[in-house]
């Protein structure tokens, strides 16, 4: 049989295009195919094509390094989800204080190692339920006013065996009352160990716009209050948490989050520092708290060019020698802003990516938000879900058996490069305003997240971007998506317990309530008592969280939000 010569390429190409370099090829044709540029959420030109030419291995030593290790890029532990797993959390804050432990209770059942209380908006804003207008009690987290209430939420929870994470502002109520707990139970200070979750201010009034409580100054002097002497008598406690979420959440680009986190990181560690204190004697305890939005290869870089800024940061601005304060520790939640309503069950899917995202970037526990959190407090079988989710990741998908997965990528590792600089950037400019207090007080940061806001939002209702159920996908009835009816307080419940706190204010010893308040009030004027002592004094004769922070408010002012020209 005659030999035959057959063609079997099907491209076309030239003889001309076979002398072609492999790359220039492949760009010639992809631009035959593909046209427009993509930005991701900080900006940063995505290219369709990552190769050695975008990353300098000869720098893996500088910039990433080992686990463990100076710059950390890789994580702050050598054996990290291998040998020190995530800790799996959820914000919980629902109905009365029992109806807050039997929801606890039950998610434990479940997996979840770590307790986190979230106090029901009447009492972020530093008010008693029986303050308020009775359509805005109970309806996002749980009724909390003294430490009995704490007792009832904590019974039978190992408050001594698991980290507590508490939404706790100043001046730091839900702190005091744990304490009281646990002296009750005869369970000493030095061995509970958790977080001040919502201590950062900053955060609050940069982006929250409801927490204020008490003047921006007054707020000042009562976190450092509160971190000195919960370093003196609590000491494996984290009272100071440094809050990216709500500047991200508010419409920061995830690089301008991470950079203005670290920026109050700095105001923080300067305002100590003023106090005679060294860098090593508080920076142990600094821990990071950050939203994971579904932009998946973003956020990864986000937390590895984060770990490298602090951890350089730490040794070259403040002279830190202790390892421990190099460490960037941090819990992350999953994005509440990027869940919708319509078409709710695809949020199940959203946060299963932004979860991936935050393992993938080395957190130290892990928030998922529960399906429904779009539409109002989660229900038990939604929460149950969020928790399955964190344990199927690790379990079946075995998302913890290799450390920095993705480093070594030439896109992730250029993408870091690329978040670090910007994260710099933005460093610098809060510096270029005062630092971050004076950037706050100016108006700087509100500006920044307000122009992103908007910018993501003209993206959203140009299209540009696609929100699946929203703007694009969407079906004529979502109906068969919706989870089951929302859970609500019952009338006759909240009266229980509106008629239990008016016993409790009737039945406690006034005398003692009144030189309790006048103490805290004498100490917000004087320069060498502690605040937060006297709080805890307060919270241990019966003073409530609202009468604390009346008497606060009235020596220190209240707090106004800080509103653009």
């Amino acid at each position: 049989m005659a030999d035959t010569a057959v063609d079997i390429s099907t491209d076309g190409a030239s003889d001309e295009s076979a002398s072609e370099m492999p790359r220039d090829r492949w760009q010639r044709e992809f631009d035959a195919q593909a046209s427009g540029s993509k930005r991701n959420r900080s900006g940063l030109e995505i290219k369709p094509l990552y190769g050695p030419e975008d990353w300098n291995a000869s720098r893996h030593d500088a910039d990433l390094g080992y686990p463990g290790q100076a710059p950390t890029t890789r994580g702050i532990h050598a054996s990290m989800h291998r040998g020190r797993p995530w800790s799996p959390r959820m914000v919980v804050g629902y109905g009365l204080p029992e109806d807050y432990n039997e929801r606890m209770r039950s998610l434990y059942d479940v997996g979840l190692t770590g307790l986190f209380l979230a106090p029901c908006n009447t009492h972020m804003r530093g008010f008693d339920p029986d303050e308020m207008e009775r359509e805005l009690i109970g309806t996002c987290g749980t009724l909390i006013s003294t430490t009995d209430d704490m007792a009832k939420c904590m019974d039978g929870l190992p408050i001594e065996k698991n980290s507590i994470s508490l939404g706790d502002c100043a001046p730091y109520t839900l702190s005091a009352m744990l304490l009281g707990v646990a002296e009750d139970r005869g369970i000493p200070w030095k061995s509970l160990s958790g977080t001040s979750n919502q201590s950062d201010y900053l955060s609050h009034y940069a982006s929250l716009h409801m927490f204020f409580r008490v003047a921006l100054a007054g707020q000042r002097r009562l976190l450092l209050d509160h971190i000195e002497w919960m370093g003196r008598e609590v000491p494996r406690w984290n009272a100071l948490s440094i809050v990216g979420q709500h500047m991200q959440q508010a419409g920061a680009t995830p690089a301008q989050a991470m950079g203005l986190t670290i920026s109050s990181a700095i105001q923080y560690a300067d305002d100590l520092l003023a106090r005679g204190y060294e860098a090593d004697s508080f920076l142990p305890r600094f821990s990071f708290f950050f939203d994971v939005s579904i932009a998946f290869f973003e956020e990864v870089a986000k937390f590895r060019a984060g770990r490298r800024v602090w951890n350089r940061l730490t040794r070259e601005r403040f002279g830190a020698q202790d390892p421990r304060s190099q460490r960037f520790r941090f819990h992350a939640q999953t994005s509440g802003a990027d869940l919708t309503r319509q078409q709710p069950l695809n949020n199940i899917a959203r946060v299963a990516v932004q979860a991936m995202a935050g393992i993938f970037g080395g957190l130290q526990s892990l928030h998922t938000d529960s399906y429904d959190e779009a539409l109002g407090t989660p229900t038990t079988p939604a929460a149950q879900i969020a928790v399955a989710s964190q344990n199927i990741l690790r379990d079946e998908a075995h998302l913890d058996d290799v450390i920095d997965p993705l480093g070594g990528s030439f896109y992730v590792e250029s993408l870091t490069d690329e978040m670090e600089a910007e994260i710099l950037s933005v460093i610098a400019k809060i510096d270029a305003a005062g630092g971050m207090y004076a950037a706050v007080e100016q108006g700087v940061v509100q500006g920044m997240i307000g122009e992103s806001a908007q910018a993501w939002q003209e993206r959203l209702d140009s299209g540009e971007e696609t929100l699946v159920g929203v703007n694009a996908y969407t079906t004529a009835d979502d109906a068969g998506q919706r989870p089951p009816p929302l859970e609500r307080l019952e009338p006759a419940r909240l009266d229980g317990y509106l008629a239990r706190l008016e016993a409790f204010k009737r039945e406690r010893d006034p005398d003692a309530v009144q030189r309790a308040r006048d103490a805290l009030a004498r100490a917000c004027n004087s320069a060498d008592e502690n605040t937060f002592g006297k709080v805890v004094e307060a919270s241990r004769v019966g003073v409530t969280h609202g009468e604390i922070c009346a008497t606060v408010r009235a020596e220190m002012g209240f707090g106004q939000p800080l509103v653009l020209a």
